[in-house]
């Protein structure tokens, strides 16, 4: 998705795999006529859990705001990236954990994901996007160049797929993961929608599913004062 920045030179984006809570998030590809996010980083295979096979319509996604150089190439990509793009939609590659990407391909048309900004001062959701394209092969894991290359990959046989997301809006105000926390305790002590939520119980992932009531409950907060 973003584009990557390398010595002034190459302009690509791209996502982290690496998450919040010492964690990592994902980073993202670049469109050829757009830009790129890199999802990233984790190469460790994790089996496949019964989560994986079922269905899911909300989703949220991860992606660095601030600049991080990797083999000389900034994988920044945050929303007012990706608003930035030509119809501001862009692809999200670069993600290289075997269960994120199963859920990427899980994803269909139309459906809505949080934006939300992972590795940096305060981690959080931005704002909204939707999946406008489902899910196809990554080109960055072929690519020698990209921070994201995969030499065990092959054409024949890929091992990576990417999305395409397009801008829906920014938050009304930002959901910082301190307050999504706060109501995670409280919901797994005493119930409610965020209790088990993926951002907390599978927090490495850089690409999660939400349930309807989750992906509700969070969207409330925007017209809610701060805890």
């Amino acid at each position: 998705m973003p584009p990557k920045k390398k010595a002034q030179v190459v302009k690509k984006t791209a996502k982290s795999e690496k998450g919040d809570d010492g964690e990592t998030a994902p980073s993202g590809g670049k469109r050829k006529t757009a830009a790129s996010v890199d999802r990233g980083g984790n190469k460790q295979k994790i089996p496949s859990s019964s989560a994986d096979s079922s269905l899911h319509c909300h989703w949220l996604m991860k992606s660095e705001p601030e600049s991080r150089f990797e083999n000389g190439i900034d994988v920044k990509f945050g929303i007012e990236d990706l608003k930035k793009l030509p119809d501001q939609t862009g692809c999200w590659d670069g993600v290289r954990n075997y269960q994120a990407r199963n859920f990427m391909r899980q994803m269909k048309e139309g459906q809505l994901a949080f934006f939300y900004h992972s590795n940096c001062k305060e981690p959080g959701i931005a704002g909204l996007m939707k999946i406008v394209k489902e899910s196809y092969v990554d080109h960055t894991q072929f690519d020698r160049k990209d921070v994201h290359y995969d030499a065990s990959s092959k054409p024949e046989n890929p091992k990576w797929s990417m999305v395409d997301v397009q801008y829906q809006r920014t938050m009304k105000r930002y959901i910082p993961l301190s307050e999504l926390k706060k109501y995670h305790l409280q919901h797994r002590d005493k119930g409610g929608p965020l209790k088990d939520m993926a951002l907390f119980t599978r927090a490495r992932l850089s690409v999660q599913p939400l349930t309807t009531e989750e992906f509700d409950f969070v969207l409330s907060l925007e017209d809610k004062e701060p805890l």
